[in-house]
């Protein structure tokens, strides 16, 4: 054919085939062969050839599991079961008292405990604390022979006074632990928190009693006695109190350790589960004393925070 003749009638040939096959494990694959030819000076061709695998589905349902299998899966507690002995739950009481702890003593309840070290900003630049072990030791007598005991005290102190409605007695407890405070910023530290503690429940957390109990505070409440005044007003038991608040208590400090030193947040968790049975003694003997059992012994802890108060440089209030 003359080339002027191929110019001037241009033509375009599509021949597609098309097989549709159904392989093993319901996947189909669809060829295309593509065959263009367009006639020119010259004649081109171009085959294209595509496959697009596609997954089938289909609308037989799963197998059911055999009945001996099921019935163990159920007896054992698996995917379809639950554990023996966990249906019963808590009661109404016991749930009201776990959330309300859990949500005054959460690190997102906003006291301002963030912004406090309670003198352990000094200790680490004193050299005092410089790792884990030196962190879990500070605050294991923190604990034990220092503010920790003595808050809880305050606290058992507080929640009977406020539950048997002993007006004297609530306001003898909340003078004697604002004047146990061993240092002014930790006086500015207790009460600050005790502030807001109190302030925030009786905007969103109010029950009656609870209004007639901070008036015979008459002044400044200090973090446990708050504490231990708002929980007495909600019936919380004072046992799950107390371990709750030192769980807090210590949680605070060790975050304002793991930003000091610095520590990792393996290390702190560490830290704070080697402390868990302090925690607990702590609040057993918290719960067992007396007023007159009050005393601290934890003279570098106490300095700490005095020698705070002149730091140059600081990242925290206390």
């Amino acid at each position: 054919m003359p080339a002027a003749a191929m110019i001037t009638s241009p033509r375009i040939i599509i021949t597609t085939i098309t097989r549709r096959m159904i392989i093993p494990r319901t996947i189909m694959v669809t060829i295309t062969t593509m065959t263009t030819t367009i006639p020119m000076t010259s004649i081109a061709i171009t085959s294209i050839t595509m496959v697009t695998p596609m997954l089938m589905t289909t609308n037989k349902p799963p197998a059911k599991p055999r009945r001996r299998a099921a019935a163990a899966t159920n007896a054992t507690g698996g995917a379809t079961g639950h554990p023996i002995g966990d249906r019963g739950g808590v009661n109404e009481s016991e749930a009201a008292a776990l959330y309300r702890l859990m949500t005054w003593l959460s690190p997102s309840f906003p006291v301002g405990a963030f912004s406090y070290s309670s003198g352990i900003e000094w200790a680490v630049e004193a050299g005092d604390i410089v790792d884990a072990a030196s962190l879990r030791d500070w605050l294991g007598a923190m604990l034990t022979d220092g503010p920790g005991f003595c808050d809880g005290v305050f606290l058992a102190h507080t929640h009977r006074a406020a539950a048997s409605s002993d007006d004297v007695g609530l306001r003898e407890v909340s003078e004697l632990a604002a004047a146990f405070v061993p240092s002014r910023e930790r006086h500015l530290e207790t009460s600050a928190q005790g502030r807001a503690f109190i302030d925030i429940a009786r905007s969103a957390w109010n029950c009656e009693g609870l209004d007639r109990m901070v008036a015979c505070c008459e002044g400044g409440i200090v973090y446990p006695v708050a504490v231990g005044l708002v929980s007495a007003a909600h019936a919380i038991p004072l046992p799950l109190t107390m371990h709750a608040f030192l769980h807090a208590l210590t949680s605070n400090w060790i975050s304002a350790g793991a930003r000091l030193i610095p520590l990792g947040q393996t290390d702190s968790q560490r830290v704070l589960a080697s402390l868990e049975s302090v925690v607990a003694a702590t609040g057993v003997r918290a719960l067992q004393a007396s007023l007159d059992d009050l005393g601290s012994a934890t003279f570098r802890a106490d300095l700490a925070s005095m020698r705070h108060e002149t730091q140059y440089t600081r990242l925290f209030r206390s």
